[in-house]
């Protein structure tokens, strides 16, 4: 592999850079009165505008030779078509499948993986059907009421997150609750209200064997048969998303309420698999299958459009513009809809976890800073904390606004509302204000962001969205020569951790560091 920084279209940047830091963005709009024409793009359902970027038709130029001269296309190619790209685990990267057409044929060592993912969305939609339909009743004959989500990391955060966005098309009889933190409260607090019998567990977990989550998983299993003291009481109130059939049946649920999905599914790449079981539960089989289909038309554009027209990959090489050549180290995503209030938190681990790499696909350090630290609340309450940072802070992020431009939920005076305020954050991040009588009230402007505007806040265009970000963080992981769908940075703090719980168990600290041993201490004191 030919690290990135070698290659000539990377020079050329290192170059450019020093011209376009002293470029302001008003002036660019200045010079030229078609630049949002040049730099935005339509796609059914979604505007994406780049104009308010410190670029030019020459820095747009070179970023996409730089893709080119990386190997983009190639990679791009290699990751639909099902060959192992995550290197480290020798596994495929086929998210893009869960969601393909139904007669595509998508193979991982010659087998075609599409009628294996049509099979488990059948199972799926049927039980999702007898749930919301009332058929699948409790043990004691009760319908089903509320939906707890039992997984941690993708497990959790990307079914939550889509979920609650979607709560407009929730059906109106079903709560969805999802527990992810071991700390106590969560799960504790989740449970006090709940019904035993009204009240159906999803255990989301590829392995069923992931610590926190069957910890939770067990504590639920207790409470339900402290109701019932009858081990058939599971069966009616469990199911799995699992790939581990022996642990799963152990547990007490009928391998017919498993729904599996496939190594070549990376966490953060889950919700369109089995563990959206949940969210099809909320919303039904139909509109996932909307959900789904807006992805899908997402991926095609990926696939097909030219980089320089081209989504996902125009963020991604506008991250790297920023990252590597302007030295800006962290990125804000803003979600003007309270329903998208988990959006930051998804990408969070989508992005960070994907690109929080120090070392090349070969094993190599890497030769250039990687994944940037990301961070977000929704508008307009963030207006009210982070933004006085953003706008007046000497050091400059760019930003992600996004929005709808129709609302189900409240009157037309606070639609207007919103999407003034989301237009002036963006506007006045990149003018500015001038104000040299009072050096307090001067803003420099020259604060670059990007504007996503959906029409709606529906399954399709939620699909279109989220798969642009899932190819984004891709993109950039090709450019910067790294794995981005392994996490082994999450390994280490786990491994330790079972070690450390042993011996807070038994009151015995092992050897570790002074402060570790002791913070080990004061814990068995008090305890």
């Amino acid at each position: 592999m030919t690290e990135a920084t070698t290659l000539p279209a990377w020079q050329a940047l290192k170059n450019h850079a020093q011209e376009m830091q002293k470029t302001h963005i008003r002036d660019l709009f200045a010079a030229d009165g078609a630049r949002f024409g040049k730099y935005s793009l339509q796609l059914p359902g979604m505007l994406a505008d780049f104009s308010k970027h410190r670029m030019n038709a020459e820095t747009l130029d070179l970023l996409c030779t730089l893709a080119r001269e990386a190997g983009l296309e190639e990679r791009r190619d290699a990751m639909f078509a099902g060959e192992k790209i995550n290197t480290s685990e020798n596994r495929a990267v086929l998210h893009t499948a869960l969601r393909a057409a139904k007669d595509a044929t998508v193979e991982v060592d010659g087998h075609n993986v599409i009628p294996d993912v049509q099979k488990v969305l059948g199972a799926m939609r049927g039980f999702a059907g007898d749930v919301r339909h009332g058929k699948w009743k409790g043990f004691s004959g009760e319908d089903i009421t509320d939906i707890v989500n039992i997984g941690i990391g993708g497990s959790s955060l990307g079914p939550q997150l889509v979920t609650q966005a979607l709560a407009e098309y929730h059906h109106p009889r079903l709560t969805a609750h999802y527990v992810a933190n071991v700390e106590a409260s969560d799960l504790a607090r989740t449970l006090q209200n709940l019904s035993p019998e009204k009240t159906l567990f999803i255990i989301a977990s590829k392995t069923f064997t992931t610590a926190e989550t069957m910890q939770n998983a067990h504590i639920a299993r207790a409470w339900t048969m402290a109701h019932y003291k009858d081990e058939k009481c599971i069966a009616k109130h469990f199911v799995a998303a699992s790939t581990n059939t022996d642990a799963v049946i152990a547990f007490g649920i009928a391998p017919d309420n498993m729904f599996p999905f496939w190594d070549w599914v990376g966490g953060r790449y889950s919700v369109w698999s089995a563990i959206g079981l949940s969210v099809m539960l909320m919303i039904g089989a139909d509109r996932f299958e909307a959900f789904l289909s807006g992805a899908r038309a997402m991926d095609e554009h990926f696939k097909t459009a030219p980089l320089e027209k081209n989504a996902p990959v125009l963020m991604a090489l506008l991250g790297i513009w920023y990252r590597n050549f302007l030295d800006m180290p962290a990125y804000a995503v803003i979600p003007y809809h309270a329903c998208l209030a988990r959006l930051p938190a998804f990408l969070q681990q989508l992005d960070m976890e994907s690109n929080g790499k120090s070392v090349t696909r070969e094993g190599k350090p890497v030769a250039a800073p990687t994944g940037p630290m990301i961070f977000g609340e929704p508008g307009t309450d963030a207006q009210h904390s982070f933004f006085q940072w953003l706008h007046q802070s000497p050091d400059a992020v760019p930003v992600d606004f996004i929005a709808a431009v129709k609302s189900v939920y409240g009157n037309k005076d606070q639609q207007r509302m919103l999407l003034a305020n989301f237009l002036a954050q963006s506007e006045a991040l990149m003018t500015g204000r001038e104000n040299k009588e009072e050096p307090h009230r001067n803003f420099t402007g020259n604060r670059p962001s990007t504007t996503i505007l959906i029409d709606d806040l529906s399954p399709a265009r939620l699909g279109m969205l989220l798969a642009m970000y899932e190819h984004k963080v891709f993109v950039q992981g090709c450019l910067w020569g790294i794995n981005s769908f392994d996490q082994w940075g999450v390994e280490l703090g786990k491994v330790m951790a079972k070690a450390l719980e042993a011996e807070l168990k038994n009151a015995a600290p092992g050897t570790h560091d002074g402060s570790t041993l002791g913070l080990m201490k004061h814990i068995i004191e008090i305890k």
